[in-house]
């Protein structure tokens, strides 16, 4: 009768997810964080002491596991199969876009820096990384473990699994501010959490920060779409974003002044390749084989 039962609410949770599509992965991502964040919000502890440390590792495990389940629950077998090929398959991104994915945060980092010498904004922009970290081979492991194991977690989720449903259903450009705002509301709690950016040059505001959390979505399908639908693409981009900022990152009160530049960007993508696929005006989503061909333009 157990097992009778458990099969029973197998199905009702498989047909739960799946008429709640779109919108059962932001619930499942943002409230699994949620339910373990909040508790070390309000603790008043260090982030970094127990169990604190620990339900902060379990709430960020939300994007993988949500990706995970909704990905099951829609797509089965077939579905972690296609995931498995845009996580691997090397020759989705061209030639032509490596550069970009690689070269795009330092370049950025370093022109927005410059422009801010240039205009008197500060005489210090960016903050190094010491030389007692970076030949630390210790240290250096963990950085790059780190930088890393996050957008791996999160990208999973979010462009292995959910970014597909929505661009199924709306514009490139409008997918990504769903996906950015929802983002952009994971992150919320980890400013208040007590010592989660003690010892670091980023100290982040909710008013310049999260409208730029969900701009950084928009260059992030841009980088997606282009690929094939890479997974592995928008990992190494974030992952570069992450390494970039925690080896010249910019100086504190530069962050604001960036965020400008950050708009100047992903309005120029959005205005140049188009709000519709970001891969240009006349060319179409790149759509998974799972979307009806009533749906695909």
């Amino acid at each position: 009768m157990s097992r009778l039962r458990s099969r029973q609410l197998s199905r009702c949770a498989v047909r739960l997810a799946r008429t709640s599509a779109p919108w059962g992965f932001p619930l499942l991502y943002l409230g699994w964080a949620y339910l373990f964040w909040l508790p070390v919000v309000v603790s008043e502890a260090s982030v970094w002491t127990y169990p604190n440390v620990v339900l902060l590792l379990i709430g960020g495990s939300s994007p993988l596991l949500a990706g995970i389940v909704m990905l099951w629950a829609n797509h089965g077998r077939a579905g972690f199969v296609d995931l498995r090929r845009r996580l691997f398959e090397v020759g989705r991104i061209s030639h032509r876009w490596w550069p970009i994915i690689l070269l795009f945060y330092p370049l950025f980092t370093l022109a927005m820096a410059s422009v801010a010498l240039l205009i008197e904004f500060t005489a210090e922009p960016l903050v190094f990384i010491g030389l007692d970290r970076l030949f630390d081979p210790a240290a250096l492991l963990f950085l790059l473990a780190v930088a890393f194991l996050f957008p791996a977690i999160e990208e999973v989720g979010l462009r292995g699994y959910w970014f597909d449903q929505l661009q199924a259903r709306w514009s490139a450009f409008v997918s990504s501010l769903i996906l950015g705002t929802v983002w952009a509301l994971w992150h919320v709690p980890l400013v208040y959490m007590p010592g989660y950016y003690e010892g670091t040059t980023f100290q982040p505001e909710l008013w310049w920060w999260l409208p730029s959390i969900v701009l950084t979505a928009i260059i992030g399908t841009w980088v997606y779409n282009n690929t094939a639908r890479s997974v592995l693409a928008v990992i190494v981009f974030h992952f570069l974003g992450n390494l970039t900022g925690e080896t010249m990152g910019f100086a504190p009160e530069l962050y604001p002044f960036a965020h400008v530049g950050t708009v100047i960007v992903a309005l120029t993508v959005v205005l140049w390749f188009g709000a519709d696929s970001l891969r240009g005006r006349d060319t179409a989503r790149p759509l998974p084989d799972w979307v009806p061909a009533n749906r695909r333009q």
